[in-house]
């Protein structure tokens, strides 16, 4: 059982550097939710982002990740591929922004389409 949700804790979103910032968007936690509900397990690799730590590993200058607004997610069960999560958040969630990489997928609560 979550804290935040019915499967993740507010810890699994917080600034990695230990700052404590782990103020989460409620629709992102709708979201990552939604796909935790119909892929199963999804581990969270970097979500919420303070301005130094966000500089430090290179994130952009307007992040969603510093707004509490943006997860890095990845697929725990080797059925599931980034491919497949992008294509259900992006018929779910159109006012969202997605961005596919090798190894994660992206997925942000801005209230516009982004894709990349």
């Amino acid at each position: 059982m979550g804290d935040i949700s019915k499967n993740f804790d507010r810890s699994e979103f917080a600034c990695s550097c230990g700052c404590n910032f782990n103020t989460v968007d409620a629709k992102l936690i709708e979201m990552v939710q939604a796909a935790r509900e119909r892929f199963g397990p999804i581990r969270i690799n970097s979500a919420c982002r303070c301005e130094t730590h966000n500089r430090k590993v290179g994130g952009a200058e307007n992040s969603q990740h510093k707004l509490g607004r943006a997860a890095d997610i990845v697929p725990l069960t080797q059925a599931v591929t980034i491919d497949r999560l992008f294509k259900f958040f992006d018929e779910n969630y159109s006012e969202s922004g997605l961005g596919a990489y090798n190894t994660f997928l992206h997925v942000d609560s801005r209230g516009y389409k982004a894709r990349w």
